[in-house]
């Protein structure tokens, strides 16, 4: 693949990095320092555009080509604004200052101020990376004073948005174009035009989504009870069917759309029953648009065995709905096992209501789990052992089916051998495909987390290398902060006594 290189100079002073540090990703101790203000060119604020990137990672190669072709196409048109890259594969700094915790990410600076740039979400064309840059740097909406403009606008493009305002100085207005800034995907006009309004039938503040011309979606904008989150989920979806197959080219797509709550229906799509399920299924995802995303797993395509493992489908199973929380990772059961419309529905508004039943699953706790060195958790013990504030437990949480898990496990086991003798230090694991923690916010696999002693409970991110020697030298920083005079008796036995405990399961259901 092509390498594109634009590190310009304003990237230089964002980051406070030579050129070289920038470029090198074997720099492993890249020193920040300080930013040197940007001045603006006759009055003209500096735009900079910036991706974060890793070189191992597809996705990253894949957006870098989009994104040189967008610098590409704004060099002559708009030279105030431009476009960086950086690979953080090694700037642990940088990831933590500016929480990156995916890759590839992309932030939007101002006039060269490091502080709270804005991040560019769900942009994976060169054509949206313009049109989301110029919507920021310009008007993100275009006035429309005729019939002709708006037929002009709706059937340019197979989705577009039309607000109808009474007035163009409303708050509703604000938020409108708020919105269209954070969805370049489609165009955006908005109108005060007494003849626009009449020649579709408009009487109140109203957005009105077009596809293919036709007018499929009015959401009502007066009184400010509608903010820009709210109106960019709803619009978003219209780019995805109102009921979409999960499959590798459409994953990239939902995950796209800022919907944190998602539906799905696990069912073989070649089933005798299929079209009645899909029916009903379609039937109640009208009504939550915008609430709740729909998707549609076929159960036959080997290809989506991964998302079957991580909610624990089994063929008996079949067919099975489940809801998740995008944000906290929670899982939800529908209760009722026939996928009609009315059981759809009363398990979507029970959700959205806060009365759904949290659905957790657990292995069974191994009778030999405190045996080995290194300590396996399961769901239902991980909260007894990691909050029990009397040792430190350092915790590797990792995927079986991942080859870079299964090659660290082995140093893992060696770094339990070291610390085996320790009472006052637990090193332990947990096969997080298997087992749901909510108490902790999943990372890439394998993630590593320190949960000191103590009665002040603080989870410690683990972000260094992962080697023996990388492990131990931060497991003893951070027994040196925590360990307090008087405070623990090392020769308490905690080990020797975990296994004599109740097992708990603290949290509501378990699979």
């Amino acid at each position: 693949m092509k390498t594109h290189q634009f590190f310009l100079l304003p990237l230089l002073f964002l980051t406070g990095f030579s050129a070289a540090n920038i470029i090198s990703p074997n720099d492993t101790k890249a020193k920040k320092s300080q930013l040197p203000k940007i001045k603006k060119e006759n009055n003209v604020l500096l735009y900079l555009l910036v991706e974060f990137y890793v070189s191992s990672s597809q996705s990253s190669q894949n957006l870098s080509e989009e994104f040189a072709e967008a610098a590409r196409q704004l060099k002559k048109e708009a030279p105030r604004i431009q476009f960086g890259k950086i690979d953080v594969t090694h700037q642990h700094d940088l990831r933590k200052e500016f929480n990156i915790r995916e890759f590839p990410t992309v932030k939007f600076f101002v006039d060269g101020s490091r502080e709270d740039p804005t991040d560019c979400k769900g942009v994976r064309q060169a054509s949206t990376f313009i049109t989301w840059v110029k919507r920021r740097t310009g008007p993100s909406t275009v006035l429309i004073n005729s019939t002709d403009q708006a037929e002009a606008i709706v059937n340019a493009d197979d989705l577009a948005v039309i607000g109808f305002f009474k007035e163009l100085d409303d708050d509703d207005v604000e938020v409108f174009c708020e919105t269209a800034r954070d969805v370049p995907e489609m165009p955006f006009g908005m109108t005060a035009s007494k003849d626009v309004h009449a020649n579709y039938g408009i009487q109140k503040n109203t957005l009105v989504v077009f596809k293919q011309g036709k007018p499929v979606h009015n959401e009502v904008l007066e009184d400010g009870r509608k903010n820009k989150l709210d109106l960019t989920r709803l619009i978003k979806t219209f780019t995805l069917d109102l009921v979409t197959e999960y499959n590798l080219e459409t994953s990239v797509k939902i995950f796209d759309v800022p919907v944190e709550n998602h539906i799905l229906l696990f069912t073989p799509t070649k089933s005798e029953t299929f079209n009645e399920i899909y029916e009903n299924y379609k039937s109640a995802a009208a009504e939550f648009r915008g609430k709740i995303m729909f998707v549609l797993v076929d159960t036959t395509e080997t290809r989506n065995g991964r998302i079957f493992e991580y909610f624990r489908i089994r063929e008996v199973d079949v067919p099975a709905v489940r809801i998740l929380n995008l944000t906290s990772n929670a899982k939800y059961k529908m209760p009722a096992d026939e996928v009609t419309v009315k059981n759809l529905k009363e398990f979507c508004q029970s959700y959205l209501n806060g009365k759904a039943k949290l659905h957790l699953s657990s292995e069974e706790i191994p009778e030999d789990w405190d045996k080995m060195p290194v300590k396996v958790l399961v769901g239902k013990n991980f909260n007894r052992i990691v909050f029990n504030k009397t040792v430190t437990v350092f915790v590797m949480f990792y995927a079986p089916w991942s080859y870079d898990c299964r090659k660290l496990l082995p140093i893992w086991d060696k770094l339990g051998e070291q610390y085996g003798s320790r009472e006052d230090i637990i090193v332990a694991k947990i096969d997080v495909t298997a087992n749901d923690i909510l108490s902790v916010e999943l990372d890439r696999y394998p993630f590593f987390r320190l949960f000191p002693a103590g009665p002040d409970y603080q989870e410690v991110a683990y972000a260094g290398e992962h080697t023996l020697e990388a492990f131990s030298e931060f497991l003893e920083e951070q027994s040196k902060i925590t360990a307090e005079p008087g405070e623990k008796d090392p020769s308490g036995g905690i080990k020797e006594d975990l296994s004599q405990k109740e097992t708990e399961i603290t949290e509501k259901e378990e699979l």
